[in-house]
This record gives C-alpha cells, structure tokens and sequence, in this order.
C-alpha cells in the first residue's frame, strides 16, 4: 500500500458560518471540489453524522462513482468523511476563527490501493495539489457571496 497523508489549510475572509455554509452543504461540492461532476446526497440539508453522499468524480483520467459517510460532525465547526473509493480514506473538513476571518483545512489520510498504488508518490502530489486548488476555489466562492 501507498500512504497518503496531505493537510492543506487556507485563510478565508469571511465568518465561520459562512464558510461552513458552503463547505458542509454537499449541494455546493460541485462549486468547489475538483473533479466533482455530480453529487446526489441521500438526504438535503448539511452533513451530519450518519449522512451519505454519492459524487461523480474524475480523478487520475478515470470517471466514477463513490459514497462518502460522514463518520462525526460538530456545528460549524468540523465534518468527517470516510470513503472506500477510489481507495480508503478519513477526510476531516476543519474551519477555525481567527481575526481575519476564518482559517480552512482539508486533512486527508488513507492508503491508496489498486490503480492508485501504482502512481505512490505522484498520488500524493496530486492529492495535495487538488485540495490546494478546492481551498482556493471555496475561498473565492465565499468570499465573492
């Protein structure tokens, strides 16, 4: 197996309730996560514990279908996700105040397997540069709302 292990944070100039609006509202991950092409949640409204969530993505030139679940969530504070696909993953959505506005991070770890073994250290790279690019395009819709 190849661990992943990336944590990117980003500072946003708006209030927390704005971010996590955004952030913790699967209706918007089309707007802010890459290769997001579809989502469908299994029920509205903003995640919470137990909630599931089916994205059609395109990652690493594949298209397909995986189910997050949120494992633990609290207010505006943090969300948690588990994948299976494309491969094992614990992803924590984390928003702080701080004076500016309100400090962004996506923590993911996993262990790729299958197709995504093979790329190792490439896989890692391009997970980070892929949760870079969601910070700045969650930041630039927050802060142009």
């Amino acid at each position: 197996m190849s661990k992943i292990d990336v944590r990117v944070e980003t500072m946003i100039a708006k209030p927390r309730s704005e971010v996590a609006a955004v952030m913790f509202d699967p209706k918007h991950d089309a707007e802010w996560t890459s290769g997001v092409l579809e989502v469908h949640p299994h029920a509205e409204g903003r995640l919470r514990r137990g909630s599931r969530v089916v994205r059609k993505v395109k990652f690493a030139m594949k298209t397909f279908n995986y189910e997050y679940l949120v494992v633990g969530a609290e207010d505006d504070r943090w969300v948690e996700l588990e994948v299976e696909e494309p491969f094992p993953m614990h992803i924590r959505y984390e928003l702080i105040d701080v004076a500016e506005g309100t400090v962004a991070t996506i923590h993911t770890h996993g262990d790729a397997t299958g197709f995504f073994k093979i790329g190792g250290p490439i896989l890692k790279i391009m997970v980070r540069r892929n949760i870079r690019k969601d910070l700045a395009s969650l930041k630039a819709l927050v802060e142009t709302r």
